[in-house]
């Protein structure tokens, strides 16, 4: 495996290939980024992978600065999975002056959940995978990206993003990670002391009764049933920011009887100092 950290180097690694294959991260790697690599693989000619901790998405109280930052235990991963390249920026090398550019998604997708919670989020997030997908993909007559379904609303505005820049890059959902309690599997989860280890499966747990509620009905009381659902988790000393069902398309509320569409349960909260973010399907 190649570990290249300027533009110019990266791209002339991938001179020779057609189609990358390529899975953004931010370090700090799991078994949820393993199972990417590996499922975007096949899918092109050339499989990259990127590590950099992106300031633009982090507010300004938030962990940018303790986020974990494990290069060489993470190389030897991608090595192990077959990655053929990991491109490893330092910040002046993505941002070598003041990032006045920005991507903003649209209000009724980037504004609401994570973006409420953490205003300006996706704004950090849509503008360095465009400029993660400009150091890939330039010259390139098509790729494929991959990013895990656990961030379910960052992939659909990324996959929204692609599509109104008309990209010749196909977006890969992976499927979520779970340790064997159902946790998610998450970078933050290093942060959890051993209680709040064993604690932070109920969110996944509450996820799932919160959506067999919902169908339980035709037309279930959503505002009562996800209060419900927040006070639950709020008893056992979780800090709920929403837990809610969703139509997967839009993540806007369903209209009418939930069996007409595709849903999705989304949580976030924070146990102790680790706020944790999960979803499924329904």
């Amino acid at each position: 495996m190649h570990i290249v950290h300027s533009i110019a180097e990266l791209r002339e690694k991938l001179a020779p290939f057609q189609r990358p294959a390529f899975v953004p991260t931010m370090g700090n790697l799991h078994d949820g980024h393993i199972a990417l690599v590996k499922q975007a693989k096949p899918l092109g000619d050339v499989t990259v992978s990127s590590i950099f901790v992106n300031r633009l998405q982090f507010a300004p109280h938030e962990d940018f600065d303790s986020y974990p930052r494990t290069l060489d235990a993470d190389a030897q991963r991608l090595q192990a999975a077959g990655c053929d390249v990991l491109f490893a920026p330092r910040e002046k090398e993505l941002y070598p002056e003041p990032q006045t550019y920005k991507i903003h998604p649209a209000t009724d997708l980037g504004d609401i959940l994570e973006g409420h919670f953490r205003p300006g989020f996706f704004i950090g997030v849509s503008t360095v995978v465009l400029k993660l997908f400009s150091c890939v993909y330039a010259g390139k007559p098509s790729g494929v990206a991959a990013f895990g379904k656990k961030d379910y609303q960052q992939v659909l505005v990324v996959r929204r993003m692609v599509q109104q820049f008309a990209l010749p890059i196909e977006i890969l959902a992976g499927e979520t990670q779970r340790a064997a309690d159902g946790l998610a599997l998450s970078s933050r989860n290093s942060y959890l002391s051993p209680d709040e280890r064993i604690e932070a499966a109920q969110l996944s747990k509450a996820l799932r009764a919160l959506g067999d509620a919902a169908r339980a009905t035709p037309t279930p009381d959503l505002l009562a049933l996800e209060a419900q659902a927040m006070q639950a988790l709020a008893r056992r000393g979780w800090k709920p920011d929403y837990l809610t069902v969703r139509r997967r398309a839009d993540l806007q509320p369903p209209q009418g009887p939930l069996a007409s569409e595709p849903l999705v349960v989304l949580g976030a909260a924070k146990l102790g100092n680790t706020r944790l973010i999960d979803n499924l399907e329904i």
